[in-house]
């Protein structure tokens, strides 16, 4: 059977820290939090995904709500199959699609500075999980794809992809990666630094929910035009002083100063990828400017702040969430994406 068989059950995978997403030629098909919830006594699976999600943070102590992936990367391997089985399975049942799919290949989008240890826990994962074929795709080229550039054009091509665990940025051009960093700095550090923000300035002790909810209503990288005295929230607690709940108010200018750090170290990436971009490209990036993906995408005032920074144009992609699984996806069956698929089989020829 060729490799582009149409009879061929093709689906693409971000397997992310903070969701995953499954898509099959029908379009996106699953979008879910990346979390497990497990009776720590009886090391018995009580949900996945949105469910488990809803549990952190409010159940009995021998409830936790595991995620298996830390940093873009599988840290509990029996959780992380558990987790994909089901999903693979939901995915199966959804649109209509009773009919159990036999060994289907599988695009799996991963960070392209993991360890080939790391690359072997993800795709023995996924074949346990009842995989056949497993393609695993450097995350900055599959959101590149998934985001419409032309990646298999003699032309330089610039991503930044700003997930969970990780913020990988890179260079393509024709069909393959020419430059390329991956840092361990991403949505869940922006969480932890509004953490520790509360505690040192309120003393408040908050959940990793409640930080999310902060940065999602308040965060923003860089003052924004209509940025008023308003864009402030309620936030509830524990008073780490005498252990009771209380609530305080903060405001967009707080959460930007909370966040800092890890921005500028998102940022840096960016500006040390371009210093190392060949003459030939360079004038490309520069014309063409560089395009932000991932949920960090969402992020008010992100792309200004890089544009300043770089003096580069910044565009973000017209689904951010979505560009890693929809590239995945498409490389399996879009037959110009050929030699992108076939670099990947070379250079990591023991995953098929």
């Amino acid at each position: 059977m060729g490799l582009f068989s149409k009879f061929s059950k093709n689906i693409g995978i971000d397997l992310g820290t903070a969701n995953t997403l499954v898509c099959s030629e029908e379009g996106i098909i699953l979008r879910e939090p990346s979390v497990v919830a497990v009776n720590s006594l009886t090391s018995e699976v009580l949900a996945v995904g949105e469910e488990a999600k809803a549990m952190i943070g409010k159940t009995p102590s021998h409830i936790v709500a595991v995620r298996p992936l830390r940093d873009g990367v599988i840290a509990d391997f029996g959780y992380a199959e558990i987790m994909l089985r089901y999903f693979l399975e939901k995915a199966n049942t959804s649109k209509g699609i009773f009919k159990p799919i036999s060994k289907p290949r599988i695009a799996i989008g991963v960070p392209s500075g993991i360890t080939e240890v790391e690359r072997r826990a993800v795709r023995e994962a996924a074949e346990n999980a009842g995989a056949g074929t497993v393609y695993l795709l450097d995350e900055p080229m599959a959101a590149a794809i998934g985001a419409g550039l032309a990646v298999a054009e003699p032309i330089g091509s610039m991503i930044v992809d700003i997930g969970g665990g990780t913020t990988e940025v890179a260079v393509i051009s024709l069909s393959g990666v020419v430059i390329s960093e991956s840092i361990r700095i991403a949505g869940d550090e922006l969480n932890s630094s509004i953490i520790v923000y509360m505690k040192k300035v309120y003393n408040l002790s908050i959940g990793e929910t409640t930080a999310e909810n902060i940065k999602i209503k308040l965060g923003s990288a860089f003052k924004i035009s209509d940025e008023s005295d308003e864009d402030q929230m309620e936030v509830r607690g524990l008073n780490l002083l005498n252990g009771l709940p209380r609530t305080v108010i903060v405001n967009r200018a707080e959460i930007r100063e909370a966040m800092v750090e890890p921005l500028t170290s998102i940022v840096e990436s960016v500006k040390r990828t371009l210093e190392r971009i060949p003459p030939e490209l360079a004038a490309d990036i520069y014309d063409r400017g560089i395009v932000i993906a991932g949920g960090g995408a969402l992020l008010k005032g992100l792309d200004e702040m890089i544009a300043h920074e770089t003096e580069v144009p910044v565009h973000i992609a017209d689904d951010p969430l979505s560009c890693v699984v929809l590239g995945a996806g498409r490389i399996l069956t879009d037959k110009t994406l050929r030699r992108v698929l076939e670099l990947t089989t070379t250079n990591h020829a023991h995953l098929v």
